[in-house]
């Protein structure tokens, strides 16, 4: 097998979608004219996605139902038992109590819809921001859907199935499956390469149980980050980060690759890992983990383990786009941070409740941070490192997005 050199892309530039490049410049400009760029921010507990400014004061512009269909699919779930079982686990479990209803969404290049992965419901819909109907439904192998992204192009979308151990990978504008491949247990975080050509998929095993002594650690199961060839859906290369930490004396450490971002020169992966208050860098040429970054412990937060939601200590990291500062969400320790990368020197801590995911302002200047147990997302200035402001929005948000809408959209729901 050939030497396999991939070429991953900053999470800033992955989640930008961007416009179908239009034939002339006329229409280039028209279509850029016709389009607004906005942050999609999914209230998990609400069953809503709230759309914000990407910029400035980051104002509510609109909000979305991204279940309108609730009854047909409760009622569906009543009459299936085994279906309601995992509806009732779900809840009972990775939902804290609550019904999962949105992790992820992404809008199609032309700003006419949006799509969406609902846990609870197990599946992927496209809805139309102008009315607010569902254009097309898929629902997912096993029982439950999680994490997304997008193609460079914006025209795929792959999406976690966690329950079968499956990514599908979908047409956009059609929700036909295009292809799938196998991953890990619980499959995660995805992400396509600069380029189009790849996908990377982190599995995270089983964060439900208590099991979470490091002793214990290898019953969580198989975790590792899976590379597979975008067109064909074959894998091309797996990565576990066990024999990397091992490697640097971290047997203790946990190998569930949680959020991750990469480099603009796409040669290093930072990333967060189950248990852990800090992250790691490791360099994709040289197959090593190079360095370690462990941030502040909040005095308040347990040492108890089994008491880390979903064992995710620190959940949530971004990158300026010019790949000068990180900015890490520290989830159990109520905290955000800026972090420099060139000395690992972290800013101030940012009083955040229950941060969840970390995603890059539509100019860059700012990470936007979901407070999850605040029902706010807040900006924090990349260069100050110190908060901006906040933004009230739904129950529990967690994923945020940059996406598009029509110019003239101001909301299909309420």
């Amino acid at each position: 097998m050939p030497v396999f050199r991939p070429r991953l892309c900053s999470v800033a530039a992955a989640l930008v979608l961007t416009v179908t490049a239009p034939a002339t410049a006329a229409t280039a400009a028209s279509d850029t004219a016709a389009l607004r760029e906005v942050l999609f921010v999914g209230n998990n507990w609400d069953g809503t996605a709230d759309v914000i400014k990407s910029t400035g004061d980051f104002a509510k512009i609109g909000r979305i139902n991204v279940i309108p269909d609730k009854d047909q699919r409760m009622a569906e779930i009543n009459a299936d038992p085994i279906k309601w079982s995992y509806f009732m686990i779900i809840r009972n479990t990775v939902g804290e109590g609550h019904d999962q209803f949105v992790d992820d969404m992404y809008s199609t290049p032309d700003g006419t819809s949006v799509v969406v992965s609902r846990p609870s419901f197990a599946d992927v819909v496209s809805i139309d921001l102008a009315t607010g109907a569902i254009n097309w439904r898929f629902p997912v192998s096993g029982y439950r859907s999680d994490h997304m992204a997008v193609s460079p192009d914006g025209t795929r979308v792959a999406v976690s199935a966690s329950t079968s151990n499956t990514v599908h990978v979908l047409d956009i504008d059609t929700g036909k499956q295009l292809g799938s491949f196998a991953t890990g247990d619980k499959p995660h975080e995805n992400i396509f390469t600069k380029d189009g050509k790849y996908i990377y998929n982190m599995a995270i095993g089983d964060v439900n149980t208590a099991l979470d002594a490091p002793w214990l650690d290898w019953t969580k199961g198989d975790r590792r980050i899976t590379v597979v060839d975008a067109t064909t859906y074959k894998q091309v290369k797996v990565i576990d980060m066990r024999a990397r930490l091992d490697a640097i004396g971290l047997t203790d450490y946990s190998d569930a690759v949680r959020p991750a971002v990469f480099s603009p020169d796409e040669s290093k992966l930072y990333f967060q890992v189950s248990f852990f208050n800090g992250f790691f860098e490791y360099d994709l040429v040289t197959d090593k983990i190079t360095r370690t970054k462990t941030l502040p412990k909040n005095p308040a937060t347990s040492d108890d383990r089994t008491t880390y939601v979903n064992d995710s200590r620190h959940h949530g990291i971004s990158m300026k786009p010019d790949g000068s500062k990180l900015c890490v969400a520290g989830t159990m320790d109520d905290y955000a941070t800026v972090v420099d990368r060139a000395t690992l020197q972290e800013g101030p801590l940012v009083t955040t409740s229950k941060p969840y995911w970390a995603t890059v302002s539509g100019d860059g200047k700012d990470c936007i941070v979901s407070e999850s147990g605040a029902d706010q997302v807040t900006a924090i200035d990349f260069a100050t490192g110190k908060k901006v402001l906040s933004v009230p929005v739904g129950d529990h948000p967690q994923r945020v997005r940059l996406g598009h809408v029509k110019a003239d959209w101001t909301g299909s729901g309420s």
